[in-house]
């Protein structure tokens, strides 16, 4: 099952996709696609609807992130082999973790912002991961059970405010647009294997990233188990999981993002974006 928002920003309806792509409203089921909606039994729900039964919604309308009432964003940082070797940096001996501001969500296709005074912004495809269910102090085994679905994701970062302007990466990665999310939130039972999915990523059609989750150091069950130790994780989480080789920080020389400037990306089965970078 494939669910998604539809509309303007701050006023997206929530929707599915029926075989034939058309998005169908289901705003008169549920108040949006967030919590107890993402659950396991609140998708069982929505799978025993008929999309023909429900009203299309306007095939132009804007797409908004797929999913609402977002805690928190986490972020995993250095978390593919070859990344890291591209980065000239030692893999960790656990999981990386920062936070993006909730208010760098945004729609897949919103344009994308770069700061004022940015030097350094920068792309990172990557595999979303939503929770659907509590999660604190979850075994690797259990963990998958605690997801509600995936989608691709944008990891936008200005990297001298995260790397040389003191403190966390949280400044270089949380300005409004970084977190562009969907356009589909994939329901689990369609992913067959989370680490198995191509990603790919272009910025005015050159292929800057072409990788895949295979060579991911922690898989996704490793973060979420770890990331439970330290925080509950709550419906409509999201946890950003790491990106491939390919960002503009390890080209050589450097090449980062101007207004202008047209990122496309996809993961494999969970949709494409495209954004048109603009000044803050």
């Amino acid at each position: 099952m494939k669910l998604l928002r539809v509309g303007p920003a701050g006023g997206e309806k929530p929707a599915m996709l029926d075989a034939s792509g058309v998005a169908r409203d289901l705003s008169a089921v549920i108040g949006d696609i967030a919590g107890d909606a993402l659950s396991d039994a609140g998708l069982d729900r929505l799978r025993a609807i008929d999309p023909a039964s429900l009203p299309a919604l306007p095939a132009d309308a804007r797409i908004g992130a797929c999913v609402a009432g977002i805690g928190k964003v986490i972020g995993i940082g250095l978390n593919y082999s070859d990344h890291a070797e591209e980065m000239g940096m030692d893999l960790p001996a656990e999981p990386i973790t920062f936070m993006k501001a909730t208010s760098s969500v945004c729609g897949p296709d919103d344009s994308v912002e770069i700061p004022r005074g940015s030097v350094a912004t920068d792309w990172e495809v990557e595999l979303g991961v939503v929770i659907g269910t509590r999660a604190k102090y979850v075994n690797e085994a259990e963990a998958l059970s605690h997801v509600a679905g995936y989608c691709t994701l944008n990891d936008l970062s200005e990297r001298d405010y995260q790397m040389k302007r003191s403190g966390q990466w949280v400044k270089g990665k949380s300005h409004d647009t970084f977190c562009p999310l969907g356009p589909w939130l994939v329901t689990r039972d369609e992913v067959a294997d989370p680490q198995n999915l191509n990603l790919r990523l272009s910025v005015n059609g050159q292929v800057m990233q072409d990788g895949t989750t295979a060579t991911m150091y922690f898989g996704v069950a490793t973060i979420i188990s770890h990331l439970s130790q330290f925080m509950t994780l709550e419906p409509g989480d999201v946890i950003a999981t790491g990106t491939p080789p390919g960002v503009g920080s390890g080209k050589k020389p450097p090449v980062f993002l101007r207004a202008g400037d047209v990122i496309e990306l996809e993961v494999e089965g969970l949709g494409r974006q495209r954004q048109t970078c603009v000044p803050a």
